[in-house]
């Protein structure tokens, strides 16, 4: 099975579909949370189509940073106040009793994930205030056995820190790294040596935690194949057991902190795909595993092992192994996948502290999954995490004839085939390792909501 692993560069497969599309972390994306429902209708539908015998993902969003760097398109709060935490931290909880409410806290929580914003922000007190609230609406487990996730900026982490996060049930780790040369760090705000990064993993091993992540950035002020080169190097050394090498999208028109960075420092789009090339071909070469887009993983991960399995699964955490799992989301802008519904709180902090003070929840937006939206979910879902899709396995779930209801995708497929996108055999589209770059743009075929011949807007490149 090591094709999965296989990579073929085509450049010009790649200047020809290297297209801006979606991420595709939900199908329909979050640009279709518009639709006609009403936060009360999402909410219905969510609570009628919840499994109640089934286990539950839960994600809390932080949103506060201490600093702001200037690449970031989190949805997030700049202050120094660390005052700010606690009156947001009430509202999440009175948010977690009606979610608990709603589905259930006796459903067992196999996978736990705090983002931001800076998670760390808050205070080890808070830290085991939250988790305790958490433990007391919710079913968490107490066996070390499930997935419990925190996004950590080694700035912000201190020995007390990463013990409490510990003793308090986390055993995985992802740390903000993007960048170890001191030139890139200073342009996006972001100075951070690597003694500080490398004293967190110590710690992260010492203490137990089962799985560590890192985050980089390519693309970014001032770096070059070269540099970046040196940053894989010291990364490599430090053997993260998952990584995950995003590409920054320099849109400063949408995010203000990104105005700091000067264009003319960016790397040129074809030092970009060098960048990129050389970064997946160092990686495979360090033993690690292509997942897809921009995530590689030790081939002992459980990321890696689901993959191989056929159980991989794509959620707005990225990639992960929890595909039974309903995600109870809170906190400002957090996106819900509930049953056959998502649905996503208020982005705005003084909006969600409002909503919940009034009527207990910040539900905004959503959309209702049609039987078109579940089909062509199940497709995308199969294609973006393993590269190859059972035409007659959909076909029989959803008891439908696959090439007459995709007569026009597999019309698009089949060029794609011609253009050594993709094979077609027997009923099973394998994904080319030439493909598997640009799988994002394979899965856009299926998209329904993407108009075919005009340019996507709201998207990042592919690549």
């Amino acid at each position: 099975m090591n094709q999965h692993n296989s990579i073929e560069w085509n450049l010009d497969l790649i200047s020809r579909y290297d297209l801006s599309g979606p991420r595709y972390t939900s199908y329909p994306t979050a640009l279709q949370f518009q639709g006609e429902s009403t936060p009360e209708q999402l909410i219905a539908a969510a609570r009628a189509s919840t499994d109640s015998q089934a286990p539950l993902s839960l994600y809390v969003h932080i949103p506060f940073c201490a600093h702001v760097c200037y690449y970031c398109a989190c949805n997030k709060v700049i202050t120094r106040n660390r005052d700010r935490a606690q009156p947001y931290l009430d509202s999440v909880y009175r948010e977690m009793k009606t979610l608990s409410d709603w589905y259930g806290k006796d459903r067992q929580v196999n996978q736990l994930h705090w983002g931001g914003g800076t998670p760390t922000f808050i205070s080890d007190e808070q830290m085991h205030e939250l988790m305790g609230n958490l433990r007391q609406y919710f079913n968490l487990r107490d066996d070390d056995q499930g997935d419990y996730s925190i996004e950590i900026d080694p700035r912000e982490a201190s020995r007390s820190t990463m013990e409490v996060l510990r003793e308090t049930g986390f055993n995985r780790i992802s740390l903000g790294v993007q960048d170890l040369e001191h030139e890139v760090q200073e342009a996006v705000n972001r100075v951070q040596p690597i003694e500080q990064t490398l004293a967190v993993l110590e710690q992260a091993r010492e203490l137990g935690f089962t799985s560590l992540n890192m985050d980089l950035i390519y693309g970014l002020p001032h770096q070059t194949p070269d540099s970046f080169d040196r940053t894989l190097d010291k990364v490599i050394e430090m053997s993260p057991d998952r990584l995950s090498v995003f590409n920054y999208a320099h849109m400063p028109e949408r995010f203000r902190s990104q105005r700091h960075i000067q264009s003319e420092h960016l790397p040129s789009a074809e030092a970009k795909l060098i960048i990129l090339q050389n970064t997946i071909s160092k990686l495979m070469e360090a033993g690690y595993r292509y997942i897809g887009m921009d995530h590689f993983a030790k081939p002992d991960d459980s990321l890696a092992q689901a993959q191989l399995n056929g159980q991989l699964h794509r959620n707005f955490q990225g990639y992960t192994t929890h595909a039974d799992c309903d995600l109870v989301a809170m906190g400002v802008s957090s996106i819900s996948k509930i049953g056959n519904v998502y649905y996503q709180n208020e982005h705005d902090l003084g909006l969600y502290t409002q909503a919940i003070e009034e009527k207990q929840n910040a539900v905004r937006r959503g959309i209702t999954l049609s039987r078109d939206d579940l089909i062509r979910a199940a497709v995308i879902e199969q294609l973006i995490c393993h590269f190859r899709l059972d035409t007659q396995a959909i076909a029989s779930h959803f008891k439908l004839d696959f090439d007459s209801y995709f007569a026009a995708e597999m019309q698009e497929l089949r060029q794609f085939e011609q253009d050594g996108l993709v094979h077609l055999d027997a009923g099973i589209i394998h994904v080319t390792p030439a493909g598997r770059l640009l799988i994002r743009r394979v899965c856009m075929a299926f998209d329904a909501y993407i108009p075919k011949l005009q340019p996507t807007r709201g998207y990042s490149r592919i690549i």
